[in-house]
């Protein structure tokens, strides 16, 4: 990201302060790695909330696709979906479950390829300069959810692979079981992470006064 891009406010908080040349590329590969170790983590976290439990997951990835852009974030989710499909248990269910290539035909296949569409919306819009608005912000990570729930709804209904061998939930089922459980808790947390990386944008704009 050029220099006139930062000044005018546009660019993601991460493009800003990254450096140039062979350290700009060293450090965008640490924030990588970074990035897939605070999804992991945060995949593993249950809070307690109606009416089911929720993990940080989605928050971190938005948060994450907020302050990296839409290059780096959506490196950061595929590389982490990587690890997953290589063994390595950085997923929810994982364990009880196995990690691996067959753990994406599972019910959840559909909102891992969803976390893609989310870094890549989320990230766009802060490439846009649209982190330092909580309002953009807000409604760029709705756009981004509302995608991913399409998806894993859809990959659930119909396509997702169960433990009892049978092919997908059907429509009623699914929506019930995949989707409306889910929908109080990911507004919640579209709301604190769209509050919190325009707050981080503010500090930084502080110690630049």
């Amino acid at each position: 990201m050029s220099m006139s891009s930062n000044a005018s406010g546009r660019a993601a908080l991460a493009e800003t302060l990254l450096p140039e040349g062979f350290a700009r590329a060293l450090g965008a590969i640490l924030l990588v790695l970074a990035g897939t170790a605070v999804i992991a983590i945060a995949a593993k976290i249950r809070v307690p909330f109606f009416p089911v439990p929720m993990t940080l997951q989605t928050l971190a990835i938005m948060a994450l696709a907020a302050g990296y852009g839409s290059r780096l974030a959506v490196a950061t989710v595929l590389v982490y979906l990587a690890e997953g499909a290589l063994g390595i248990p950085v997923f929810t269910n994982t364990p009880p479950a196995v990690a691996g290539p067959a753990y994406f035909l599972g019910p959840t296949g559909g909102f891992l390829l969803g976390f893609v569409v989310i870094a890549f919306v989320v990230g766009r819009a802060a490439d846009w300069g649209w982190s330092r608005s909580a309002p953009k912000l807000m409604g760029a990570m709705l756009v981004g959810e509302v995608i991913m729930m399409a998806l894993g709804f859809a990959w659930l209904a119909w396509f997702a692979t169960l433990s009892n061998g049978a092919t997908g939930l059907g429509l009623s089922t699914a929506f019930s079981a995949g989707v409306a459980p889910f929908i109080l808790g990911d507004l919640l947390k579209i709301v604190l992470a769209a509050l919190a990386v325009p707050a981080v944008w503010m500090l930084f704009d502080r110690k630049d006064a």
